[in-house]
């Protein structure tokens, strides 16, 4: 790969061939030479999950002057320590996760294996990025999030971002001109009011399916649930010190 051009890493966890990763490799081709690896099948929900207790495989899909695209057996996160530790000439300049079908939004953060690659990026001191839009659709029009990603990833590129943050970027489900823009914001206290669908199987053994509705508990305007029902890009700063700093005076005082 040419020194001189930016090198960018790109996954994701709807797998190596969703339209999501296929519109980010678009843009990121222009920016620099890329490697891409991802899971050889969906990995949604899987947070930082690695694979410690049965094999990795990697698959060489493609290679070219300034591109290499691999398939992996394991999860998001076991995709950029492969790529950090085993395929990468030196470590990239930018890691980018997506483009991921459904918000990752608010408490989503948690679960999402897309926001959980870019925290892996983070944490190996490479800025990150995870990107989400906001639409489930099988047929969702990815490009309005290439012209976001185009301009998210300039700015990162030219100005690199805090030791110990990456960011979180979600786009809502519209035509790029009908955006109001790129709001930075916070992370909205909201949560999964979830239930466990109990069935029975033909023997008469119980089995569940886990579904919820999705409730914002938070009013403010100042934060990416917010600025998505209002048609603005969310940018939340995710930190991977997870230390509430807050709480050690208080802690303190018990005298535990």
């Amino acid at each position: 790969m040419k020194p001189e051009r930016p090198l960018i890493l790109v996954t994701n966890d709807d797998g190596v061939h969703a339209p999501g990763i296929r519109a980010l490799i678009e843009v990121m081709k222009t920016k620099g030479d890329v490697l891409v690896i991802a899971p050889d099948k969906p990995q949604s929900g899987m947070g930082h999950a690695i694979t410690i207790n049965s094999t990795l495989r990697i698959n060489k899909l493609k290679e070219e002057e300034g591109y290499s695209e691999y398939s992996c057996s394991g999860t998001p996160v076991d995709c950029v320590k492969i790529a950090v530790n085993k395929l990468l000439p030196r470590k990239p300049d930018l890691c980018v996760s997506g483009v991921n079908h459904g918000s990752n939004s608010s408490i989503n953060v948690i679960y999402s294996g897309t926001m959980s690659a870019a925290v892996e990026g983070c944490i190996e001191s490479i800025p990150s990025i995870g990107f989400s839009l906001c639409s489930y659709s099988v047929d969702a029009n990815f490009d309005a999030c290439k012209k976001i990603a185009d301009r998210v990833v300039d700015k990162i590129l030219a100005n690199s971002l805090p030791e110990g943050v990456c960011l979180n970027v979600n786009i809502p489900n519209i035509e790029y001109d009908k955006l109001n823009g790129i709001k930075i914001c916070r992370q909205a206290k909201a949560n999964w009011e979830e239930e466990l669908d109990e069935r029975k199987d033909p023997m008469g053994n119980s089995y569940f399916w886990l579904t919820g509705v999705f409730k914002n508990y938070d009013s403010g305007i100042d934060t990416d649930e917010w600025a998505l029902a209002n048609q603005w890009v969310s940018v939340v700063p995710v930190h991977i010190d997870f230390t509430a700093h807050h709480t050690i005076p208080f802690l303190k005082k018990m005298e535990l």
